[in-house]
C-alpha cells in the first residue's frame, strides 16, 4: 500500500522530536505549509570545466522549478564528477571509474543523511548516470535519472565531426597519414558547445540503457543539451517525481532482471560502449540481482546490431533526435522482438506503453536498420572466457567481419609505450597488443583511449587486437578485449603473457585462449602503490571487473 504521507521520510525531521533543526528550514525560507511537502534531492555533477557538465546547475535548477510546480521542495546538491575526456592519457585517467563509485556514495550520503523522500540524478557525463542508478538501487528511495543532453557535432571542411575524429586525426597525424594542421583544425572544430559526447560512446550508451531499463522518462536521452526542448524536458520531471511518490514506486520494483536484460539488449543492439557492461553489472549487484557476465554473453550472442552510430558508423544522437528520438528506437527494438515490453518504468507504465505512441522508424535514413535487416547478426559486444580470462573478458569488435582472430602478443605496461610503438610502426598486422597492470586494483582501471586510438589508423584498424585489464572509452573502435578478469595486479593470467605468445579468440564460441602452459609461469605483479588517496581507498574495496568493480561490502549484503 502507498504510504499515508508523501513526505514519508522528511517528516521525521520537519515534524520530529528534534525541533531545533527547523531553524535551518526557516532560514531556507520555508513557509508553514512547506513542512508538509515532500523533499527531493537532485544529485548534480557540478564541473564547469567539462563540456558535458557545464549545464548541470542550469538543468538542476529547471528540475527544481518543476518540482515546486508539482508541490515538492527540491534541493540540488553537488557530487564529484570528472571529465572522462580531459583526464585521458595521464594520471587523471585513474579518476574516471573511481568517480562513479564516489558519486554513488555521495548521492546516497546526502539523500539519506537529509532524510529526503526521493532522489533525482542528472546524467551529464559517462559515469554520472551509472553512479545515480547505483545509488537509487542501493537506497531504494523513489527516484529517476534525467539526461542533461548530448553535444551537437562540429563541422570541418563541410562535414560533421565529433570527438571521435579528434582522436583519430591525432593518431593519423602521429603516423604521418594526415598533416598536423588538418588534425589541429579537426580538434578545434569537433566540440562546439555543451553536452555529453554525441556518438554511441559511454554517455549515450547509458542514456539509452536507462530508458530501456525504465529509470528515465521516455526520450530524455535523445534531446541535445542546447535544444530548446531540453527546458520542457526538465520541467516535467517534478510531476513524474510526485507520481512516483504517490505510487510508492521504488527503484527495486523497476530494476528487475528483465529490466537489466532490456538495458543490456539495447546496448548491444545500438552498438554501444563496453563501459555499459561494467555499469550493468554494478547496478545489478547494488539491486541484489543474479545477473552476471554469463547473462551478458547470452544476450550479446543473440542480439543483432540495428544502429549505425559512431564509432561503428557516422551517426550521432542529434541524428536520432532529428528522425524521432530514443522512444521511437526502443519501439523499433520491441517490434524486432528484442525487448520485454511488460517491464514497469518510472512513468508508472510499462515500457511498451511508454513507446506505443511513437511513429515507425523513417525509411529515408541510414542510422537505424529496417526490421529483419540488421547491420550485423550478432552484437559488436561479446564476452569471452578462457585460460587468459577465467572470469571473463569483454570484447568489442566493430571493424572486423570475422568473429575469430589469432595472432602474436606484443606486451606493454603503459599507454604511452603503446602509442610510441605504433608511431614507430613496431606494431604490425597480426599483433595482439597486450597492455596490463591497469586494472581496478592496480590503477583505478582507467580508459585507454590514447592507446586504442593509436591502433585505429588505416593500416592497423581491424588487423590487430588490443587486450587489457583496463577499460577503453566508448569513442574507441577496432578489435578490443578489455576488462580482463582477474587483473594482473591480483595474479591474473594476463600477467604471464610474453612477447610472441600465440593468442586466439572466437567471439561466437565465447573463448579466449593463450597457447602456453601458464602453470609454469609466474603471475606475480608489482604491488600497487597508489599515488592518490582516492585511488588507495578504491583499491582497498573495489571488486574485479566481472563484478562491476563495485565495493566489496555490496557483495556482503
Amino acid at each position: 500500500m502507498p504510504p499515508t504521507l508523501l513526505n514519508w521520510n522528511s517528516s521525521s525531521l520537519t515534524h520530529g522530536w528534534q525541533r531545533g533543526v527547523k531553524s535551518f528550514y526557516w532560514g531556507l525560507g520555508f513557509h508553514e505549509a512547506d513542512f508538509d511537502k515532500p523533499q527531493i534531492g537532485i544529485a548534480t555533477p557540478l564541473l564547469d570545466g567539462n563540456l558535458c557538465n557545464m549545464k548541470a546547475y542550469e538543468v538542476a535548477k529547471l528540475i527544481q522549478t518543476g518540482c515546486a510546480e508539482a508541490g515538492l521542495i527540491a534541493f540540488p546538491f553537488g557530487v564529484s564528477g570528472v571529465s572522462d575526456n580531459i583526464t585521458q592519457g595521464h594520471e587523471g585517467g585513474a579518476s574516471s571509474l573511481v568517480s562513479r563509485n564516489l558519486m554513488a556514495n555521495g548521492a546516497e550520503m546526502v539523500t539519506s543523511a537529509h532524510c529526503y523522500d526521493g532522489m533525482i540524478g542528472v546524467h551529464h557525463c559517462d559515469k554520472n548516470g551509472p553512479a545515480f542508478a547505483m545509488a537509487l538501487a542501493r537506497l531504494n528511495y523513489p527516484g529517476l535519472i534525467v539526461n542533461g543532453g548530448s553535444i551537437l557535432p562540429g563541422c570541418h571542411a563541410g562535414k560533421p565531426v565529433t570527438i571521435l575524429d579528434s582522436y583519430d586525426s591525432q593518431a593519423q597525424a602521429n603516423n604521418g597519414t594526415m598533416s598536423y594542421q588538418e588534425s589541429e583544425d579537426i580538434i578545434r572544430a569537433a566540440c562546439p558547445g555543451a553536452g555529453g559526447c554525441g556518438i554511441a560512446a559511454s554517455f549515450n550508451t547509458w542514456g539509452i540503457a536507462l530508458e530501456a531499463m525504465g529509470l528515465s522518462l521516455p526520450d530524455t536521452s535523445s534531446i541535445p543539451a542546447v535544444d530548446a526542448a531540453k527546458k520542457d524536458d526538465c520541467l516535467r520531471v517534478g510531476q513524474a517525481m510526485r507520481n512516483l511518490l504517490e505510487l510508492d514506486l521504488r527503484p527495486r520494483a523497476i530494476i528487475t532482471k528483465a529490466a537489466m536484460t532490456n538495458a543490456m539488449t539495447a546496448i548491444a543492439a545500438m552498438g554501444g560502449s563496453t563501459n555499459g557492461v561494467l555499469h550493468i553489472l554494478a547496478v545489478a549487484r547494488e539491486a541484489g540481482l543474479d545477473f552476471t557476465l554469463r547473462d551478458v554473453q547470452t544476450i550479446c550472442r543473440r542480439t543483432p546490431v540495428y544502429c549505425n552510430f559512431a564509432p561503428r558508423g557516422r551517426g550521432t544522437m542529434a541524428d536520432l533526435h532529428r528522425i524521432g528520438g530514443t522512444a521511437m528506437l526502443l519501439r523499433h527494438f520491441l517490434k524486432a522482438g528484442l525487448l520485454d515490453g511488460t517491464c514497469i518504468t518510472v512513468t508508472g507504465k510499462t515500457l511498451a506503453e511508454n513507446v506505443a505512441h511513437c511513429p515507425d522508424v523513417p525509411a529515408d535514413q541510414d542510422l537505424i536498420a529496417p526490421l529483419g535487416q540488421p547491420f550485423k547478426d550478432y552484437a559488436d559486444l561479446q564476452i569471452c572466457f578462457g585460460n587468459l580470462a577465467p572470469h571473463g573478458m569483454v570484447f568489442k569488435v566493430s571493424s572486423r567481419q570475422s568473429p575469430r582472430f589469432k595472432g602474436r602478443a606484443i606486451c606493454f605496461d603503459s599507454v604511452q609505450a603503446v602509442s610510441q610503438a605504433a608511431t614507430e610502426k613496431r606494431i604490425r598486422p597480426g599483433h595482439f597488443v597486450v597492455l596490463r597492470g591497469v586494472g581496478p586494483i592496480a590503477a583505478g582501471m582507467p580508459e585507454l583511449l590514447v592507446a586504442s586510438a593509436a591502433l585505429a589508423v588505416p593500416e592497423l584498424d581491424g588487423q590487430v587486437a588490443f587486450l587489457s585489464d583496463g577499460r577503453v572509452s566508448g569513442v574507441s573502435h577496432g578489435v578490443m578485449g578489455i576488462h580482463c578478469s582477474p587483473e594482473a595486479a591480483v595474479g591474473g593470467p594476463i600477467a604471464a603473457v610474453q612477447d610472441g605468445d600465440e593468442i586466439e579468440f572466437d567471439l561466437l564460441e565465447g573463448t579466449i585462449h593463450l597457447h602456453a602452459d601458464l602453470t609454469t609461469r609466474p603471475t606475480a605483479w608489482p604491488k600497487p602503490n597508489p599515488r592518490r588517496g582516492y585511488l588507495a581507498d578504491f583499491a582497498a574495496t573495489a571488486q574485479q571487473a566481472h563484478e562491476g568493480c563495485i565495493s566489496s561490502w555490496v557483495l556482503q549484503k
